[in-house]
């Protein structure tokens, strides 16, 4: 397992060498097809829940931006978990999740829903949508989720992760793959990976991820919502008074990282 884990990164990289620097497709929807979101299920693995999970940090964002607006924000993850490995359908049971929340003061809110998501945020395994065994699996799996979600009369996303810190041209792959399934299956994509790279290339000092190279830093997750945020909400987050508790300069650089990739990905040839 040792050696294998240290011929990781090499495999991914051999996989990934002849990708081009950007993602070559251009998404097919620049908006979600829900102009303010009042409800999101994130269904992915550990790349969502590290610290604190990035639905809270969205909220937050949300909170601080329009303070009136109530958006609720519910997250079902597996570590190390790919698309295969959720039951879409179940998770739109009546009555089970998103049946009831805690306010700030840690009060049980029943919540009375007419519907119970408006998205869907759906997060594959970090490396199988590149992986020669797996990437079948991912297209095959991004049609039946997103049809699933569409039953249920909620608006399937994909999430674009990020590349390990230590082979980073699978970004290419990643924005390629998570581009071209999106417009298969008339998706919204968020470009977080893109995100990433952006932010890497301008300040490369400032570490994104967690020791291990794969899991985001809390920079990293601050940096994932904002680009959720604004590619959910077609708003900026320059300015949001939400940090996460990083200094100031930090979270002024992540935000506009996260605006200026969303405006890129989405923007018409």
């Amino acid at each position: 397992m040792i050696r294998l884990a240290r011929l990781l990164p090499a495999l991914l990289l051999a996989a990934t060498l002849a990708a081009p620097a950007i993602a070559q497709t251009r998404p097919k929807l620049a908006d979600s097809g829900v102009d303010k979101p009042a409800s999101a299920i994130y269904i992915g693995n550990s790349f969502f829940y590290y610290n604190n999970s990035l639905h809270n940090h969205v909220g937050e964002l949300i909170r601080s931006a329009d303070p009136g607006f109530r958006h609720r924000g519910t997250s079902v993850t597996i570590g190390g978990s790919g698309f295969d490995w959720h039951d879409v359908d179940s998770y739109f049971r009546p009555n089970a999740i998103g049946r009831y929340s805690f306010d700030r003061n840690n009060n049980v809110v029943f919540n009375k829903l007419d519907k119970l998501f408006d998205v869907a945020i759906l997060m594959d395994c970090s490396q199988c949508p590149l992986h020669p065994q797996l990437k079948d699996t991912f297209r095959e799996y991004a049609k039946k989720h997103a049809d699933t979600v569409r039953r249920h009369g909620a608006k399937p996303v994909f999430f674009m992760s990020w590349a390990y810190q230590d082979v980073p041209s699978m970004t290419a792959g990643l924005a390629e793959a998570y581009t071209q399934a999106g417009n298969d299956n008339d998706a919204f994509v968020i470009p977080a990976g893109l995100a990433f790279a952006r932010s890497i290339a301008a300040k490369p000092d400032l570490n994104l991820y967690a020791p291990d190279k794969r899991h985001p830093s809390l920079a990293g997750t601050y940096l994932a919502a904002c680009t959720t945020y604004a590619a959910l909400f077609k708003n900026s987050p320059v300015g949001n008074k939400y940090t996460a508790g990083l200094d100031a300069a930090t979270a002024a650089h992540l935000q506009a990282v996260a605006w200026e990739t969303v405006q890129a990905y989405y923007a018409k040839p």
